[in-house]
């Protein structure tokens, strides 16, 4: 009886102090997401002041009017939701096609196909290169070059072929060739429906990649009618410092360096909205996907 009383304090102790560890996470990750919603939405005085910590302060929306006020933020927002759901459908779909063959035991030659996936996580061409053969390919300036040079990750397919090959058991492929089922239509009848997890996964992964890229339209888009939101949102924050350098009045460049500082919230909210939004839709198939992906196999 003693002992079972030691084991329920030890229970309770282990629970007061997990609640504790998790609740400290949870302030360390909401607090900075509340305080840039709060910073973007107060008088930018108290911004600068430092009087906004938590709940805003003075509420003024100037910063989004001037953000969307911007005439390449619509477009951007348009690129960026269209190279989001193309370049997400595309590598989707060539992540799958990759990763079933390579997941199946018929395929003999898989472990060469592995071996020359895995190479490229090692080494790569460089940038030089890179561009020259984008270059080549007739990409440059054209939405293309945003949605294939980065299409497949090495490292999704290798997560996706686990999760086949411990989700679509031989059983089940044996069946289906029995009744004269084909690899194609085995993939879309049988595999696709039954690996909604790992597919809701990669959609995931892919789209909160293309819509944090940037690099690549950097570099490779000159058109500013082409540019994905992240490249308009960075070039309002450098001709915004650029103009208050040039102007010579103290209190108007104090007034629009403080603008600034709460565009930069401002512009945070406005990049990370549609990714927060579409999280809670995929939330409860990441676990499971990631989890049968990663670690059985």
């Amino acid at each position: 009886m003693s002992s079972w009383k030691k084991s329920l304090r030890s229970d309770r102790l282990f629970d007061m102090v997990n609640t504790t560890v998790l609740m400290f996470c949870i302030l360390v990750v909401a607090y900075p997401l509340i305080y840039i919603v709060s910073a973007s939405i107060s008088d930018h005085k108290a911004v600068v002041s430092g009087k906004v910590w938590l709940l805003p302060v003075g509420f003024d929306l100037t910063a989004y009017k001037t953000v969307f006020s911007y005439g390449l933020i619509l477009t951007g927002y348009l690129n960026s939701l269209f190279y989001m759901g193309v370049g997400t459908l595309i590598s989707v779909t060539l992540t799958l096609l990759a990763a079933y063959p390579l997941s199946r035991k018929e395929f003999t030659q898989r472990n060469v196909f592995m071996g020359l996936f895995l190479f490229t996580m090692l080494f790569s061409g460089g940038l030089i290169p890179t561009y020259m053969l984008v270059r080549s390919l007739g990409m440059l300036d054209t939405r293309w070059a945003m949605l294939l040079p980065n299409a497949v990750g090495v490292w999704n397919v290798i997560v996706t072929r686990t999760y086949l090959r411990s989700t679509i058991g031989d059983e089940l492929y044996e069946a289906a060739a029995m009744e004269g089922c084909g690899d194609v239509r085995f993939l879309v009848s049988i595999v696709i429906p039954l690996s909604g997890s790992i597919i809701a996964v990669m959609c995931l992964y892919y789209a909160v990649w293309i819509w944090n890229s940037y690099f690549d339209a950097l570099i490779y888009l000159r058109s500013r009618d082409l540019y994905p939101l992240q490249i308009v949102l960075r070039n309002i924050l450098i001709l915004n410092q650029t103009d208050g350098g040039m102007i010579k009045d103290i209190s108007v460049m104090a007034r629009k360096q403080g603008l600034a500082d709460v565009m930069k919230y401002a512009l945070i909210v406005v990049s990370s909205a549609p990714l927060l939004m579409i999280y809670p839709f995929v939330q409860r198939h990441f676990v499971k996907g990631v989890m049968i992906g990663s670690v059985k196999g």
